[in-house]
């Protein structure tokens, strides 16, 4: 799959395609789904290498334990589910047969935000970044299109220790292309700007890109971060960005509780206070809906987005 910059691909795809890459590139990589394969795209990787991939059943924990005796046996162990069930149901293994033993674990959470849609809030996945944050190191990883899907994939793949991978099931803008760079702990600059510095993951990058071109129009200037490298957190870029602004927002398809915008409030209040206002699902259950219907409703799309940089730029 080549998708051009505009189309909108889930990145879940992104996932799918990469895994048999890293399935040909490193022969000790397997995979495990709980019977979901088809929905999160590691099927791909099942049926090319049928001998280093496992169903285990509609059964989170078992799904995290068996990937964690895996790892320690020196497999590079991937284990997909959709995200709010396997951040949800197997917490404990997360905890404890993973992140205490520093297994080299990559855990897939598919279908991820308020973008899942009418499938409701049983499968929005908006707690899943905050859950995956406390957890001792596990670094948490929110792509933000098709393509950095694909790095981030790589990426997590060559990294030792507990990873978490967030897609989606819902096309979103591809934004770069295949020569797209990403590292763990690295966000971009996709946007320069002088009044306001967005920082954005997942498929509320184009939606802040979307504001800056709205706010252009009001003569407010707009910085874009893309920070899918949620822990670690890229403080050193968004610090230098904000301190040449006069407000921060984060954006997130995700509870602004525990997720990106408590990450950057946290560099922000222990490094450099700055205002900051915070775009996310507001301490609330989601709903069925689409997805487009759901992000106007809960106030994160572009035009909610821009009106909440005006409202912060006036008090």
């Amino acid at each position: 799959m080549n998708p051009k910059k505009g189309e909108f691909i889930a990145t879940r795809e992104g996932y799918g395609d990469a895994i048999v890459e890293v399935g040909e590139m490193h022969p000790n990589a397997v995979v495990l789904d709980a019977d979901l394969a088809k929905s999160t795209r590691s099927l791909k990787f099942g049926k090319k290498f049928p001998d280093r991939f496992w169903y285990v059943g509609i059964n989170e924990a078992d799904l995290i334990s068996t990937a964690a005796g895996l790892a320690l046996s020196g497999k590079i162990a991937f284990a997909s589910s959709f995200a709010a069930f396997i951040t949800n149901n197997a917490f404990d293994q997360l905890k404890m047969s993973v992140c205490y033993s520093n297994a080299n674990v990559k855990v897939i959470g598919s279908h991820g935000g308020l973008i899942t849609g009418q499938d409701g809030p049983s499968a929005q996945a908006i707690m899943d970044v905050s859950i995956m944050r406390t957890l001792p190191g596990m670094a948490v990883i929110v792509p933000a299109d098709y393509y950095e899907t694909k790095k981030a994939t790589h990426a997590i793949a060559k990294h030792v220790g507990p990873c978490y991978l967030r897609t989606t099931r819902e096309g979103i803008p591809v934004l770069f292309d295949d020569s797209c760079e990403f590292e763990i702990g690295k966000a971009q600059v996709l946007e320069e700007g002088a009044d306001v510095c967005i920082v954005a993951c997942g498929a509320m990058v184009s939606e802040a890109l979307e504001a800056r071109k709205l706010l252009s129009q009001k003569k407010i200037s707009v910085s874009v971060i893309n920070s899918p490298s949620i822990k670690p957190l890229d403080s050193k870029t968004i610090l230098k960005a904000a301190s040449k602004s006069n407000l921060v927002v984060s954006c997130e398809d995700h509870s602004i509780i525990g997720g990106l915008g408590s990450a950057v409030a946290e560099t922000l209040s222990e490094n450099q206070p700055k205002k900051l206002v915070r775009i996310g699902v507001r301490d609330v259950f989601g709903e069925s809906g689409r997805a487009r219907e759901l992000l106007e409703k809960y106030s994160m799309d572009s035009k909610a987005i821009a009106k909440a940089v005006e409202n912060g730029l006036k008090k």
